[in-house]
């Protein structure tokens, strides 16, 4: 006779909890990263234009030597607190 009761779903395999958690994870850390970037024309929109103008007013080799640093930066302290 069959019975509903012991009828279940197939069990998620770990990688779908796997790829569940790393979209999770992703999305928290884009939406920190809004937060973030949010706090300095929230608090001071007069720091940010002159902040941008500053930004505008360098070469391309200084600006993406910057972002160069920042990412590194990032990925050290990611390291640091992933360790």
């Amino acid at each position: 006779m069959f019975d509903a009761n012991r009828v279940r779903a197939p069990p998620e395999t770990a990688v779908s909890q796997s790829q569940t958690k790393m979209w999770h994870e992703l999305l928290a850390a884009v939406a920190l990263m809004l937060v973030i970037e949010g706090v300095l024309p929230f608090l001071s929109p007069a720091a940010m234009r002159r902040a941008f103008a500053a930004m505008a007013a360098m070469d391309d080799r200084a600006l993406r030597l910057s972002g160069l640093v920042s990412m590194a930066a990032g990925v050290i302290l990611l390291y640091i607190v992933r360790a």
